[in-house]
C-alpha cells in the first residue's frame, strides 16, 4: 500500500488538499436527458421527493472509481430509456496550485452493434480504467442499504472493509477480482475431477500471493483506522467510536506470519483440503470467508446489539474516520456520498454531522427528501431543489 506524508494544519495546506467538482454534467443518465450544476461548495445537498433522481446525481459520481458504483449496478442498467450510450463529466478543482481537470466515464455503443463499452477520460485522453481517477480523487460514500451492516451476512462487510480498502490502496480492487477468477477457476477443476494435480497446483499457488494480498491490504487498513479512531477521540461526539478486528483463517495467517509464510501455509491448507472442498462445492478457507467485527466502543458491546439509532450515529462515525483516514494517506480530502444520511438524526446531531462535514476539507454531496433537513448547514453550502430532471436552488 503506497503512503503519502500526512497533511499539515496550514491554510495552504487544506486548500492543496480540497478536492471539489465545480461542474457537473450528465446526459442520458438514468432519469437525466442532460443536466448541467455548478457546485463550487464544500457541502452539496439535494432535496426532493422520493424518484426524484437525487441519488442518480450521486451514483453517477461514484463512477469515477473502480467498481459498479454505489449502486452495484450494471452500466446497462444507468441508460436513460431509449438512449445507447450516457456520459458524465465532472470538473475538478484540486487546489489553487493545480489545474483544474476534466474527468468523463460513460457507456460508448459500439457502431458495428456489438457489446457497449466503458470509456474513462481525463483531459480528453482515454484512459484503460477508472483506477487511473485514483490520482486525482478518492471517494467514500454511505447510503440506506448500509444501515443493516452490522446485523447482515459477513459478505456485506467484506464489500464494505473492501470499499474502505479500496480508497486508499487503488490496485486493491483489482486484486480482490483476480482472487475471485482465480477461486472459481479452482472450485471448477475440483468439480471436474482434474487428472492433472498441477493445474490445481497453479491456480492454488496464484490464490496464495492474491489472497494474502488481499488479507494484508484489508489488515492493513484496519490497523490504520483504528489507530487514527484512537488518536482522534472525542468523548462529546454524538457519533461513537468503532473497535475494529478481523476475524478468519487467513486474517490469524497474516497476523502471526510473515507475507512468504502466510502464502507457504495458505497453500498447504488448499492442497490439504481439496477433497473437503470438492464436496462442500466450493472452496471453504480464504480471504473470501473473512468478518470485519465492530464494536460500540463507549458501550463495549458488538455493534449488532447496539440499537438501531446507535448503529446508524456508529457507522457514520466510521465513515467520517474513514475520510479522515483517505485525506492523511493521500494527501487530498476525499469527496464524500452521503445518501438520506440525515433522515433520522435528531437537530442535535444534524447539526454536528454538518460541522464534521465541513472540517473533511473536501466537498460533500448529500440527499434527503425534506429541504428543511438541511437547514443548518454551513454558510457556503449549496442546496439544490431536485424535479423534473432539473436541480435548482429551491424556493
Amino acid at each position: 500500500m503506497v503512503e503519502h506524508g500526512p497533511v499539515g494544519n496550514s491554510a495552504a495546506a487544506e486548500d492543496s488538499g480540497r478536492t471539489r467538482i465545480t461542474r457537473l454534467a450528465l446526459t442520458d443518465f438514468r432519469s437525466y436527458a442532460a443536466l448541467s450544476l455548478a457546485t463550487d461548495a464544500p457541502l452539496v445537498a439535494l432535496s426532493g421527493e422520493n424518484g426524484a433522481g437525487k441519488t442518480n446525481i450521486l451514483e453517477a459520481i461514484s463512477l469515477f472509481t473502480p467498481g459498479r458504483g454505489l449502486r452495484r449496478a450494471d452500466l446497462g442498467q444507468m441508460l436513460r430509456h431509449g438512449a445507447h450510450g450516457f456520459t458524465v463529466f465532472a470538473a475538478l478543482d484540486r487546489g489553487p496550485e493545480e489545474p483544474v481537470l476534466n474527468c468523463g466515464v460513460g457507456l460508448q455503443p459500439d457502431p458495428e452493434g456489438g457489446r457497449a463499452a466503458r470509456i474513462c477520460r481525463i483531459d480528453g485522453d482515454t484512459v484503460a480504467s477508472p483506477v487511473a481517477f485514483a490520482e486525482y480523487l478518492r471517494l467514500v460514500w454511505l447510503t440506506p442499504d448500509l444501515d443493516a451492516l452490522f446485523r447482515g451476512p459477513a459478505g456485506d462487510r467484506r464489500r464494505f472493509l473492501d470499499r474502505l480498502v479500496l480508497a486508499v490502496d487503488s490496485a486493491h480492487g483489482s486484486r480482490v477480482a483476480a482472487l475471485e477468477r482465480a477461486t472459481r477457476s479452482r472450485n471448477r477443476l475440483l468439480d471436474e475431477g482434474a487428472r492433472d494435480p498441477r493445474w490445481l497446483d497453479a491456480v492454488e499457488r496464484e490464490m496464495a500471493e492474491l489472497g494474502i494480498a488481499v488479507a494484508v491490504a484489508r489488515a492493513e487498513t484496519v490497523t490504520r483506522l483504528s489507530a487514527l479512531i484512537a488518536r482522534e477521540h472525542d468523548p462529546a461526539s454524538p457519533f461513537p467510536d468503532a473497535t475494529l478486528a478481523l476475524s478468519g483463517g487467513t486474517d490469524d495467517l497474516v497476523a502471526a506470519h510473515s507475507a512468504l509464510e502466510a502464502e507457504d501455509a495458505y497453500r498447504e491448507r488448499l492442497r490439504n483440503e481439496r477433497g473437503r472442498d470438492r464436496a462442500a462445492g466450493r472452496t471453504l478457507f480464504g480471504p473470501q470467508a473473512s468478518d470485519l467485527q465492530v464494536r460500540h466502543a463507549p458501550k463495549d458491546i458488538p455493534a449488532a446489539l447496539a440499537s438501531t439509532g446507535e448503529q446508524k450515529a456508529l457507522l457514520i462515525g466510521l465513515v467520517l474516520a474513514h475520510a479522515a483516514l483517505v485525506r492523511s494517506m493521500t494527501g487530498h480530502a476525499p469527496i464524500v456520498l452521503l445518501d438520506e444520511v440525515a433522515a433520522h438524526l435528531d437537530t442535535m446531531r444534524r447539526a454536528a454531522l454538518y460541522r464534521l462535514l465541513a472540517a473533511i476539507g473536501g466537498q460533500v454531496w448529500m440527499t434527503g427528501a425534506d429541504p428543511a433537513l438541511f437547514a443548518d448547514l454551513p454558510d457556503g453550502s449549496l442546496h439544490l431543489a431536485v424535479a423534473d430532471g432539473a436541480a435548482r436552488p429551491p424556493g
